[in-house]
């Protein structure tokens, strides 16, 4: 059987990230993933947006590994040349009832860290994003985007100088520990049983499945598997916004709102469907929610130039109805099984605290 010191499950960016963290602490790491590709899932599917905190329920993972993600993806950006711009976001309040849930989001934030918010009102918006019809916005400077490939092969880069490796088409189909570590049963066209010393499960959409499948006391307390898909609209033409354009949140997301790429294209999503299985699947009959959404807050919307962009599906560990959960960083501390961590539940804000999930994990593995 062949050992292994840290094997890391999933080459999305929050295992590259790990693998990156732990390599830079010393440990000699392997990277196996199921496609034969890099970041072929949540992290190609996503937004990729650098979120500044606001949201998240103070003291919380989220809350706390977002912001130090944040500082340190904007850090790394600029020392690796990672394309990525701190170009600010809008959160709009278009209609007065929604005035007190603005604030909610300002005074969460505060407590969060994120003391840098701004208030407009009605005349001041209409100073800098005129085509924006709010009766209220909250300017966050330290909001951006990123190239979220860039940012992985960076990331990669930075594992392989350290002897990381990296094994594509391998698929964990299951596992268990004995008193030397944790064995995984590795498919793919060079089928192989490996031990390893520490086991990162950071499978993304697959990692409850795989938390069962690596048959242990841990395998027990793997939380039940939601997915919630969100789909993108493009938008054909340049679009009259220099900023990101987020309305007040709703239930399993942030609500429809407008990302730019780093070429200033703009984008609309995502929305929240709830799905049985991971699914991709962009339907065009989807545009008329999407128009009524963003004419909230642009009502001269011109529909005709929505496209149907693309889709992706959050890991949800919480179902319709349930308010949204913590991320879960299950080590041997919470489940009692030597050398196992499970990374549960890492949605939005995954990319931006993606550095600091990779530092806290190293922690673990070198605490």
């Amino acid at each position: 059987m062949e050992t292994a010191d840290v094997v890391v499950i999933g080459a999305g960016v929050i295992g590259l990230a790990c693998a990156s963290a732990l390599a830079a602490a010393g440990r000699d790491v392997l990277i196996v993933e199921r496609e034969h590709c890099i970041g072929s899932g949540i992290s190609s599917r996503n937004s990729e947006v650098i979120h500044a905190g606001l949201y998240y329920p103070p003291g919380s993972l989220k809350a706390q590994l977002c912001v130090e993600g944040r500082q340190r993806l904007y850090a790394y950006c600029a020392q690796r040349g990672v394309a990525h711009a701190r170009c600010g976001k809008l959160v709009v309040a278009s209609r007065e009832a929604q005035l007190d849930a603005l604030q909610a989001i300002a005074g969460r934030a505060h407590r969060n860290g994120v003391d840098n918010l701004r208030l407009f009102g009605r005349a001041e918006i209409a100073e800098f994003e005129p085509a924006l019809d709010a009766e209220a916005a909250l300017l966050s400077p330290s909001t951006g985007i990123v190239d979220s490939h860039g940012l992985m092969m960076a990331l990669l880069g930075d594992a392989e100088s350290r002897g990381t490796m990296l094994a594509l088409g391998s698929p964990v189909i299951g596992g268990n520990t004995d008193g030397d570590g944790v064995v995984l049963e590795i498919g793919g066209e060079a089928p192989t049983m490996l031990r390893a010393r520490w086991v990162i499960n950071s499978a993304g959409l697959d990692a409850v499945a795989l938390g069962r499948a690596i048959r242990c006391a841990a395998s027990t307390q793997a939380p039940e598997a939601h997915f919630a898909r969100g789909v993108y609209f493009s938008y054909s033409g340049k679009a009259p916004f220099s900023r990101l354009i987020y309305p007040i949140p709703e239930p399993g997301g942030l609500g429809v709102h407008l990302t730019l790429d780093l070429s200033g294209q703009a984008r609309f999503g995502p929305d929240v469907e709830w799905i049985d299985r991971p699914d991709y699947h962009v339907d065009p009959s989807r545009t008329a929610r999407f128009a009524t959404a963003i004419r909230n807050w642009w009502p001269a919307l011109d529909a005709e130039r929505l496209q149907p962009g693309y889709a992706g599906v959050r890991p949800k560990i919480v179902g319709p109805g349930q308010a949204d959960a913590d991320f879960r960083i299950d080590g041997p501390a919470r489940h009692g099984v030597a050398g196992l961590i499970h990374l549960y539940g890492i949605e939005s804000p995954g990319l931006t605290a993606s550095l600091a999930i990779g530092a806290h994990v190293a922690k673990l593995v070198n605490s």
